[in-house]
């Protein structure tokens, strides 16, 4: 067992851990958009994937959640959708390379445990590169629109404009860390293999010569 191998699948699943706690405060927190206005220089306002929320000067938070989903706007729905899958698929990376760990003894002496083993941590890893991309997905599109309505020259410069809010940095921490943690899993699996080919290939040498040993004996 290679302490590399080992580090490396450690590290994944802290990563993967930590980018799915990420993941979970994005679908969650309401700042998706800040918005604030000279009229009410006390006030802003924040909008997320499930409420709106208006932020009072002393502190104080008054948030109302959406009345229905049909209503909605097209890139709130798609949010919604990406951050419910990003968050499924980034519990199995999570869970699926757990049994796959080389500091879990099971399965350690059989070929076919030690593959299952390498199969799992290397579905984990694909499972994290494609919550990277769930996450990605939904965040740069309400970016990029933000963005484009606030540079908007039709649009009055009086008049208030939605800006980027904490919760879209937050999922862009969140999908690169999925992708480090993908990265390290997959990356496991092959210096795995290279720590098994060697051991592979000494019992074969081991064995041709002892063959070879027995070979010259019965020829003398």
């Amino acid at each position: 067992m290679s302490a590399c191998t080992c580090a490396l699948e450690l590290f994944g699943i802290f990563l993967s851990i930590i980018a799915w706690l990420c993941s979970l405060a994005t679908t969650l927190m309401p700042q998706w958009k800040t918005k604030s206005t000279e009229l009410l220089l006390k006030e802003s306002y924040e909008t997320g994937l499930w409420e709106n929320c208006v932020m009072h000067e002393g502190g104080s938070m008054e948030c109302r959640p959406y009345d229905g989903v049909l209503g909605l706007p097209s890139d709130i729905k798609l949010a919604q959708m990406f951050m419910c899958m990003a968050l499924a698929t980034g519990i199995l990376a999570v869970l699926l390379p757990i049994p796959g760990l080389q500091v879990i003894k099971c399965c350690m002496g059989q070929e076919e445990g030690c593959h299952a083993k390498k199969v799992m941590k290397m579905i984990g890893g694909i499972f994290s590169l494609l919550s990277a991309v769930e996450v990605l997905i939904p965040v740069s599109y309400i970016a990029h629109e933000t963005i484009t309505e606030f540079f908007d020259e039709s649009v009055s410069e009086q008049v208030a404009k939605w800006d980027l809010g904490h919760a879209l940095f937050c999922g862009w921490a969140a999908s690169f860390l999925h992708i480090v943690a993908g990265v390290l899993l997959v990356s496991s699996c092959y210096c795995l293999q290279m720590d098994v080919h060697p051991g592979a290939q000494k019992r074969h040498n081991v064995k041709a010569i002892a063959y070879s040993s027995k070979s010259t004996s019965e020829y003398v």
